[in-house]
């Protein structure tokens, strides 16, 4: 890279960066709904959607990015940039009858009236989004050859509803088309105008690679990346929901940078210019929002099992590695036989990555995945949507990720007779207490009933959702990147979708271990304290009842490599995973098991009283499938040991687990060492914090002086001093692991 191109993209982020975290407003709620209300009202639904759609997207402002060499932008992170079909708009009142958001509750509220206690207590809803689609679409057929197939497939069928979703679909190309040639007029323009001859001749290159894609397959690298680009900002502008991306970039675009380095038409100095950029722009148009993940793997196998790891999936860890920003989410992915500098570049990512890689054992994920009904194929070709859910990418509807249920508020129900041990509410029909029990096994399945209960009125409102979801969100554009709607006929929520699964996580299943494994040993093996004193104890949040608490803190631990203590947490998480894939969607797809803390570690810890392990009311839970903090007291090795005793190959949408690590002993050597272990013995996510504790205090004490610290916060990585006092506090708290 010359010095002249290091200076223009050092400029270039520095302007980015400045915009990004500016003030932006959207017109996109106020042209889609000007256009569903108004100039598309009298259309059928279907149709009027489709061209809302579109008469939103080809308004958009047109945007060249000055010193870039990509066209196009759209600020999404701001006011005005929501999505209506979804959630309604303030741009007009007419949205509560057309929207998910207003069908879905007034129809749970009538067809499901035993959510309305459930919700209270567990949370309500159904999440879109934490997809990919299909990339590779775009890039081989163009806008024209997706159309010609939506015309030949509606020829050939009689399906009136399948005729009508080829001319919806149409319609949203078309517009996504319309909006493109926008680009290339600007472009035209602003090259007329341009005195500066070289950056002249830039603009009409940017204008000829614009007319020809989308709209047609690219033929080159920097085509094949401006036309990602497009399509990227297209599908989100439609599909605003943070875990969406764009997945497998390095798998879809180096066969193009490969064939140009070939061909003598490109350079790795030229690709790394340009994907840099594309990393700062998708910064830019979300920077204020590091919860927003939308996550790019590299690595891992091709869908035929050889590897897929290549020289742009070496070029993408080292950009995200060295650019100081929290988006795009870069996680790797390492099958057992990655090569050994790749695992290397891997380590050194977790340690001076600014706190932001995520590592995935891919052939443990494959395996998972295939497990659960997945195409060994499309397990293969898996990729991970926001935090880390994994599923095939362009196949699933987008309930991918659609709820978490706290497991260790069942527990506390099933202990304290049904009822919050803050606040003595009743929140469940379940009336007995832990006093009632003959003995451990009925105590147990007292809890799998329990579950069972409450996940039965989660699936049932999560039937009625998809349902609102395929009416009033049907998602043309994507659809039409999303393996197998065309071949159908039918939206991505529709039964258009190969794989029509949900997913959503179990949050605090180590926490039941651990409060299981006590309960059984103080009460019912080694009668140390009654069921009435464990039960007053946690009533009262172990004020008073200090011995009961140094006992239960006394025993083993989930992460201390104790056999019988990870016997609890697996067979609490089997019981939960064999919960979701007994359920069956109304297009035949089952439930993933998606285990992640995220921001809930916090959230839903405050609102569980005190366990039985000893943990005190409010604090936080485990995150995901690690040990609760504090409790590996053997040290990594043990608590990977554990870790990776569970029944992982269950959990078909990816078991996460943290582990924050001393920055003192967390060389790129020992790392390396501890990642290869930690996949070889099947574990699926490895993520955590290297950084002194010390300096978060610092940070929380003069937020000023840290902005630009960044850390991992559980599925996504954020600026410290930004993050809530709790979510620091559990930051500066969690275990840190060394020697």
């Amino acid at each position: 890279m010359t010095a002249t191109s290091t200076s223009r993209l050092e400029e270039f982020t520095r302007q980015a960066y400045e915009r990004g975290f500016a003030e932006h407003h959207s017109p996109k709620e106020a042209h889609w709904s000007r256009g569903f209300f108004e100039v598309h009202a009298d259309c059928p639904l279907p149709e009027r959607q489709a061209r809302s759609f579109a008469y939103a997207l080809t308004r958009e402002p047109i945007v060249i990015p000055p010193l870039g060499r990509l066209a196009g932008l759209i600020y999404q992170a701001c006011p005005g940039a929501g999505c209506p079909e979804r959630n309604g708009s303030c741009e007009h009142a007419g949205w509560e009858a057309f929207s998910v958001e207003g069908a879905a509750r007034s129809r749970v509220a009538t067809r499901l009236p035993e959510n309305e206690l459930y919700a209270r207590h567990f949370g309500d809803g159904a999440f879109p989004g934490h997809i990919c689609w299909d990339v590779g679409r775009v890039l081989e057929l163009g806008v024209e050859g997706l159309i010609a197939e939506c015309r030949e497939r509606s020829c050939a069928t009689d399906d009136d509803a399948s005729r009508r979703f080829y001319e919806c679909v149409t319609i949203a190309l078309e517009g996504m088309q319309t909006w493109v040639d926008g680009h290339t007029a600007a472009l035209e323009e602003l090259a007329a105008g341009e005195t500066d001859a070289a950056r002249r001749a830039e603009l009409e290159e940017m204008a000829r690679i614009c007319r020809q894609v989308p709209r047609r397959p690219a033929t080159t690298f920097r085509e094949a990346l401006q036309a990602t680009w497009f399509q990227h900002l297209a599908v989100m502008f439609e599909n605003p929901f943070g875990g969406n991306g764009p997945g497998r970039l390095d798998y879809y675009l180096w066969p193009y940078l490969e064939a140009d380095l070939a061909a003598g038409r490109a350079t790795m100095d030229e690709a790394r210019e340009l994907v840099t950029e594309l990393f700062v722009l998708l910064h830019e148009r979300i920077a204020p929002a590091d919860g927003w993940v939308e996550a790019l793997p590299v690595g891992g196998r091709m869908p035929d099992g050889s590897s897929a790891i290549n020289p742009l999936s070496y070029l993408i860890v080292e950009i995200i590695t060295a650019l100081e920003q929290t988006h795009p989410s870069v996680y790797v992915r390492l099958h057992d036989d990655a090569p050994d500098d790749f695992v290397e570049l891997t380590a050194r990512y977790l340690v001076a990555g600014r706190n932001r890689a995520q590592v995935y054992g891919d052939d443990a994920v494959i395996q998972a995945l295939h497990a659960s009904g997945v195409s060994l194929e499309d397990a293969r070709h898996w990729t991970a949507g926001g935090c880390m859910e994994v599923s095939p990418q362009g196949c699933n509807c987008d309930l991918l990720f659609s709820f978490a249920h706290n497991v260790a508020r069942t527990l506390e129900l099933v202990v304290n007779g049904g009822c919050l041990l803050q606040t003595g509410e009743r929140a469940s029909p379940h009336d007995r207490d832990l006093t009632e029990y003959a003995d451990f096994e009925e105590l147990y399945g007292a809890f799998a009933a329990e579950l069972e209960r409450e996940l039965g009125i989660l699936f049932r409102r999560l039937d009625i959702w998809l349902e609102c979801y395929a009416e009033f969100r049907p998602s043309f554009l994507m659809s039409a990147m999303t393996h197998d709607c065309l071949e159908r006929g039918r939206s991505i929520n529709g039964g258009g979708a190969r794989y029509t699964n949900y997913g959503g996580s179990g949050v605090g299943i180590p926490n039941v271990g651990d409060s299981l494994y006590a309960i059984r040993r103080a009460v019912y093996e080694e009668r140390r304290f009654t069921a009435a004193e464990i039960l007053a104890a946690m009533r009262d949040d172990f004020a008073g009842h200090e011995p009961v608490r140094a006992y239960l803190q006394s025993l083993p631990k989930y992460g201390s490599d104790c056999d019988e203590v990870d016997a609890l947490v697996n067979r609490a998480l089997v019981t939960f995973t064999d919960l979701l894939h007994r359920h069956r969607t109304p297009h035949g797809g089952t439930v993933m098991p998606i285990i992640l803390g995220f921001s809930w570690v916090v959230t839903h810890g405050q609102q569980v009283g005190a366990t039985a392990d000893g943990r005190l009311s409010g604090r936080p839970l485990a995150h995901g499938l690690a040990p609760q903090s504090g409790s590996a007291t053997r040290g990594l090795s043990a608590a990977i040991n554990s870790a990776t005793r569970l029944s992982l190959d269950q959990v078909s949408g990816g078991g996460a687990m943290m582990w924050d690590l001393d920055p003192s002993w967390a060389s790129a050597e020992v790392v390396k060492a501890m990642l290869t272990t930690f996949i070889a013995q099947g574990g699926h996510i490895f993520q955590g914090n290297v950084i002194d504790v010390d300096r978060l205090v610092q940070a929380q004490a003069d937020p000023a002086a840290h902005g630009d610290l960044v850390v991992r916060v559980a599925g996504y990585s954020a600026r410290f001093t930004a993050l809530p006092r709790a979510t620091q506090d559990e930051i500066i708290e969690r275990h840190k692991y060394s020697s």
